[in-house]
């Protein structure tokens, strides 16, 4: 195993982490409801009480926090890990929401995709133009489930389209180097999916039999692996928190598994970049609440909007 440092612990199902240019981390706090920030020195303040489920978070180009909530779950102790296991009772519906981040005070953006509702907004990336693509997972009740999509946005609220739906729970999202195409992890079936963009928010589609929902198969993993967040390299390379077997799986444009790192957990969720040459790797191991980092053997890709 690399060596890996934990940098914080005792937080309430960490994701979508953000690095900060002063080293400490901003993230969102599923269970508890909140985005936080966690200073060097392990130390956790609260940024803002979201409620729902804040999931996914990008800084953009007003230096605001994005924010996909999808509406919160049900939580259970398995193995000693604790996990989502369900839409919450208290389930009012997914959005996208805008939080300041000096007051917290936070804003909704979307909550629909036209006659669609939003169900489980997951995972945000923006692009240099100022918009945004994100992931809705969709939601699972004991009975059935929605379907989830991926969509673009623009920042002021105005303005939402449809890239693909349905896809079978996609989570993390990150654009390549030269922003032309768009990465999709899907979880449960453990599938890398790229969508090339000819504009913002407009993909080129593969057609049916070789797509179910037009994006250009990558790579998929054997075995009951499953995917969540993801992070690109500077390389064009995607790094996917794979979960189950506990790993960072990068994969090169190819499909080409470049390696998998070990994680000391079976529920490692998200990864980003930051620190000097983007060589520190700072991954949420969501299930025991903990933020871990690492030096990475490549820099990261620096984002659009990161301060």
């Amino acid at each position: 195993m690399e060596q890996i440092e934990i940098m914080a612990r005792g937080l309430r199902f960490p994701e979508g982490p953000v690095a900060l240019a002063d080293g400490s981390v901003a993230l969102v706090e599923i269970a508890r409801g909140t985005i936080s920030r966690v200073a060097p020195d392990g130390s956790v303040t609260v940024i803002a009480e979201t409620g729902g489920g804040p999931n996914g978070l990008a800084i953009g180009p007003d230096g605001a926090y994005y924010l996909c909530n999808n509406g919160g779950f049900e939580w259970a102790e398995r193995e000693g890990l604790t996990l989502p296991v369900a839409q919450a009772k208290t389930y009012a519906g997914g959005r996208i929401e805008r939080v300041d981040p000096a007051s917290g005070a936070v804003t909704r953006l979307y909550d629909r995709c036209g006659e669609r509702k939003l169900r489980g907004p997951n995972d945000i990336v923006f692009d240099t133009e100022g918009g945004f693509y994100f992931t809705d997972l969709g939601k699972v009740r004991a009975e059935d489930r929605d379907h989830g999509g991926v969509y673009y946005a623009r920042a002021d609220g105005g303005f939402i389209t449809e890239i693909a739906y349905p896809v079978l729970t996609p989570n993390g999202i990150g654009l390549s180097p030269d922003g032309k195409t768009v990465y999709v992890a899907e979880t449960e079936t453990a599938r890398l999916w790229a969508f090339d963009l000819d504009a913002p928010g407009v993909a080129r589609k593969q057609r049916f039999p070789l797509s179910p929902h037009g994006g250009r198969l990558i790579a998929g993993l054997p075995g009951f692996q499953r995917f969540d967040s993801l992070a690109v390299m500077a390389s064009g390379n995607v790094s996917v928190a794979t979960l189950n077997t506990g790993h960072i799986t990068e994969i090169a444009p190819s499909g080409a598994v470049v390696r998998q790192v070990k994680m000391p957990e079976a529920y490692p969720t998200n990864i980003c970049f930051g620190g000097p040459e983007l060589r520190t790797a700072y991954i949420t191991l969501s299930g025991t609440g903990q933020l871990a980092t690492m030096t990475w053997p490549e820099p990261g890709l620096a984002l659009a909007f990161a301060r």
